[in-house]
Formats: C-alpha cells, sequence, structure tokens
C-alpha cells in the first residue's frame, strides 16, 4: 500500500483505534508519472462508449488527475469522518463508526455495506444525513448510529494473505463487530456485493439484525425450483437479467473465473485502473449517458484513487471469485427478517415485487424518482429518506446503542 496508517493511542473501546490514512508524497509523483506515461489504444471512430469506456473522455480524466486532481484534500476531507480500525478474523479492518447527533428518542445502530467497485467512499455522503437528520430538515428521532466497514481486500481493510471472503464470512466479521462496537441489535443495508453480505447477516444472525435493507436483492438471483412456479413478471425479469449478462458481464466474469489476469494491468496503469472502474459507475449510474451529471471529476478520482493507493483492485475482484463458490442452497433461503428494497430508476434491472417477496419477508418497496446502483453518493439525500422511512417502525426502547 502507498499510504501509511496511523493509529491513535486513544482507544475508544478496547482493540478498537482511531484511524487516519496518510499517503507518502513518493507515491503521488509514482502516480503522476505513470499517468503522464499512459500508452494509449487506438480507437475505432465514433466509439464512444458503445465498445466499453470512450478513451477520448478517459484521456481528459487522466490528464486532469495528473495535472490538477487535489488527493491530499479529499484524504484531508475522508479523516473528517470518525474512522477506525480493529481486528477480525485475523485481519485489520477498517470503518466509520459515527454516532447518533443529538438523538431524540432510542437510537438504531445501522450497518452499511458497499459493494464493487467502491469502498466505505459509497456512503461519504450519506453518513451526515443518518446521524443528524434533525439539521437536514428530518425528524431528529430518525437519527442511526451508523458503521460502514470496509470488506477484507478493499479499501482500508488487510488483504487477506491466504484466500478470499465470500459474503457469509464477511457478514459473520460484520456481526462480530457490531458487538465489540457494543450494538447487540442493530439494522443492516448494503447494495452490490453488500447486499449478499446483508442477506446472510439476516440469514444468519436473526436474533440480532431487526431488520434488513437492500437496493437489488442481491444480483444475480438464483431459483433452483420448476420455472412453472415464477410468475410471467419473474421470468421475465430472468430473461432480461440473462440479456444484460451477455452483453453488459464481461467484467464479472473475469472477477469470478480470471481476476489475477486483470490484477496485473490493472495494478500496474492508473489509466487501466480508472477505465476499469469508471466505465462501471456510467453504466450503472442514473447520469443519461452523461457521466458528470452523477459525479464529479474529483469524486470519481477518489474513489479510483482509494484503489489505486491500496493496490486492492486485485484483491476486491478474487470476492468474486470467493461468492461463485458459495453453494446454491445458500443462495436460495429465504430471509425471514423484516426486509425493505428501494428500486432505484438507473439500477441494474429492478425485480418484480413477486420475486422480492419469494426471496423475502418484503414489508416496504420504495421507488425513488432518481437514482442508480450508487444511490447512496449520487442522491444521498434520497437514499437517508428511504433507511429513514423503511428502518421506523423497527426503533424500539429495547435496542441499546
Amino acid at each position: 500500500m502507498h499510504f501509511s496508517g496511523v493509529d491513535s493511542e486513544e482507544n475508544p473501546t478496547p482493540d478498537v483505534h482511531p484511524f487516519t490514512a496518510r499517503t507518502a508524497p513518493a507515491a503521488l509523483d509514482d502516480l503522476r508519472m505513470r499517468l503522464r506515461a499512459t500508452r494509449w489504444p487506438d480507437v475505432p471512430e465514433d466509439a464512444g462508449w458503445s465498445a466499453g469506456t470512450d478513451v477520448a473522455y478517459l484521456r481528459e480524466l487522466v490528464t486532469y488527475w495528473a495535472e490538477k486532481f487535489d488527493w491530499p484534500a479529499q484524504e484531508e476531507a475522508l479523516a473528517r469522518l470518525p474512522r477506525f480500525r480493529t481486528q477480525l478474523g485475523g485481519l485489520d479492518i477498517h470503518f466509520v463508526h459515527a454516532r447518533a447527533v443529538r438523538p431524540v428518542g432510542p437510537v438504531l445502530p445501522l450497518v452499511l455495506c458497499h459493494g464493487w467497485p467502491d469502498s466505505f467512499w459509497r456512503y461519504s455522503k450519506v453518513i451526515d444525513l443518518l446521524t443528524d437528520p434533525g439539521v437536514h430538515g428530518a425528524d431528529p428521532a430518525d437519527a442511526f448510529d451508523v458503521v460502514v466497514p470496509d470488506m477484507p481486500g478493499y479499501g482500508y481493510s488487510e488483504h487477506p494473505v491466504d484466500h478470499p471472503l465470500d459474503s457469509i464470512a464477511v457478514s459473520g466479521l460484520w456481526a462480530e463487530l457490531m458487538d465489540r462496537l457494543g450494538h447487540p441489535r442493530f439494522g443492516a443495508a448494503g447494495g452490490d456485493v453488500g447486499s449478499h453480505v446483508s442477506r446472510f447477516l439476516a440469514l444468519d444472525h436473526p436474533d440480532r439484525v431487526v431488520a434488513v435493507h437492500r437496493m437489488d436483492a442481491g444480483l444475480p438471483p438464483v431459483f433452483t425450483g420448476d420455472q412453472a412456479e415464477l410468475t410471467s413478471e419473474e421470468r421475465a425479469y430472468f430473461g432480461e437479467l440473462a440479456k444484460w449478462g451477455a452483453s453488459e458481464g464481461a467484467y464479472a466474469a473475469m472477477h469470478r473465473s480470471k481476476p489475477q489476469t486483470a490484477a496485473v494491468g490493472l495494478t500496474d496503469s492508473p489509466a487501466g485502473l480508472a477505465a476499469w472502474i469508471v466505465e462501471k459507475l456510467r453504466a450503472w449510474s442514473d447520469c443519461g449517458g452523461d457521466l458528470e451529471h452523477s459525479f464529479t471529476k474529483d469524486e470519481l478520482l477518489t474513489d479510483v484513487t482509494l484503489y489505486w493507493l491500496t493496490s486492492t483492485i486485485g484483491s476486491s475482484m478474487r470476492m468474486y471469485r470467493a461468492n461463485a463458490l458459495i453453494p446454491p442452497a445458500h443462495l436460495t433461503r429465504r430471509v425471514d427478517v423484516p426486509s425493505g428494497f428501494s428500486l432505484f430508476p438507473g439500477d441494474i434491472l429492478s425485480p418484480p415485487r413477486a420475486w422480492l417477496e419469494r426471496v423475502a419477508n418484503t414489508v416496504y418497496v420504495g421507488e425513488p424518482t432518481r437514482g442508480g446502483h450508487f444511490a447512496p453518493f449520487e442522491e444521498p439525500e434520497l437514499y437517508a429518506r428511504e433507511l429513514r422511512e423503511f428502518f421506523r417502525p423497527y426503533r424500539t426502547p429495547a435496542l441499546p446503542s
């Protein structure tokens, strides 16, 4: 890793240490040198984004990255979040733990589970909205204690050295983390890979998870029964997913099957890393084809630079391989914990209500008017509103924090 992690001597609880990341100037000099030395591919005329990343846009972004992007300023902004490290399963795990501000009534602890290609960055805009709703015009009684961990091999969490952890194993670590932080019962929410993690938290710890919110029902869906049992809407959904996989799923096939092949180039070339990540941020967001409608250059590059400096693109991709080995029997278990879903219009193919009710005890389905796969970052106010609405019935005095 190209940064030094600083642990304070002040421990808020045993075995939990405040954490700040500081990037060595030499690492940024090396990054700029590599960006300026990028070898660009030839491009078919008028290709745009049709065959993958728009090279013309990427060249513009890489020039900005090398000449204007202020990583120390972004690093300082992220350092304002209350960030910590602790050992779980023999790994140093980095996480945000933000307490409710000016709470009114019982506070619900909430663990937010990120996905790929991101990290705790996904939730950086929404934390204040959830911990201090009153100052943002919402009901102060809807305040949460928020925990946002980086999964092993993502962000500032340690890479597993022997084998990658799957979503079941990560959910077990998060249950242990919440216990260590003094949250015996809590809510869980997630998207992308984090949807799987939050689902397994609800499945394996139903005595502790009071309710679970998910954005995408844990794509891809798994069904091992008779297809005749599915509704016509469900069958159409499976058909659309098959089409999406054929046209958009090459990245996932690579992650599942040969992640180390891609990891060599993506770990060596910052331009290549940006191409791999930024194309997904565009394709999966509600940007209408204009990437900077949803993300500024600084926001895009903060996500990509986190991957670059922590050298986590390879370890993050390997989690897909681990998840591909989860037995189908675990993937078809129905969630009995009260479940809510938010179907953002720019996300990857929203499932029908019948499918959500088939796979979970679905008590809430929200359909916000804007936002995509990265809704906590794209539309933080709408995402926070969805969480407040869904979790409101599950706040009781019996939930100490």
